[in-house]
């Protein structure tokens, strides 16, 4: 019986995180309230919570107890805001333009892998700020995890600021890299083509699941990146 009362208990504290209901730094319950809830032992309780801890989705702390994890980044030195925040915090307009949106079902095993057994939503669009170009976007949503998002104007709501509001993720990976603009980048861009771009591909992960794929192109003098470093005996 302990070993189905502690899954038992892991879900439905994951479910807690991962609907958002706890979001970062919230605190669990301490292990005796969930003994006392559960009517269980101080073991199964623990072997609950070191399971979670394990997937990344708390953080147990000595003698203050356990709480959300606050979002990972795989990269030590790189952080990417939100769009729509980064351009208002400049004191720019900022507006989405949808190119287009369908449904259609996964291509391929990083497709398959992302939409976990349902079908995906794929968006393209065009953020710009102060009424200019900043960014070329491509995403896919996994509809298994927010069926929610098929039924979504993104010509009112950019995805990326939707997600983060409405589906909480708890690990995202950045990838870099530089690229010459094509022909139809180029003239959404407004830039020659072959000028140099700024790819940004992210994915999020909810625990274990995929949440969302994208892919987006900036013009190069438009976005840099900034990374403070400290000292080092490496030198």
């Amino acid at each position: 019986m302990n070993a189905s009362l502690h899954l038992r208990i892991r879900t439905d504290i994951e479910a807690q995180i991962l609907s958002g209901a706890w979001p970062p730094g919230h605190r669990v319950p301490f292990e005796h309230e969930l003994m006392a809830t559960y009517g269980c032992a101080r073991m199964t309780v623990n072997r609950a919570l070191s399971t979670l801890a394990q997937d990344g989705l708390i953080e147990r702390r000595r003698r203050a107890g356990s709480f959300v994890a606050r979002p990972k980044v795989h990269s030590a030195v790189l952080d990417i805001p939100d769009l729509r925040s980064e351009v208002t915090r400049r004191g720019q307009a900022y507006a989405f333009r949808l190119i287009s949106t369908r449904r259609r079902p996964a291509s391929g095993l990083a497709e398959v892998e992302l939409a976990d057994g349902g079908a995906l939503l794929e968006l393209r669009g065009l953020h710009l700020a102060a009424g200019r170009p900043l960014a070329i976007e491509h995403r896919l949503i996994s509809l298994a995890v927010a069926p929610q998002a098929a039924e979504i104007d993104f010509s009112e709501d950019p995805p990326g600021a939707w997600l983060l509001e409405h589906v909480p993720w708890t690990e995202a990976e950045h990838r870099i890299s530089a690229v010459g603009a094509d022909a139809a980048t180029a003239k959404l861009l407004e830039i020659p083509r072959g000028a140099a771009c700024l790819a940004v591909d992210r994915r999020t992960w909810r625990g274990a699941t995929h949440v969302t794929k994208v892919r987006q192109l900036f013009p190069g003098e438009a976005y840099d990146l900034v990374a403070r470093f400290g000292a080092s005996r490496g030198g």
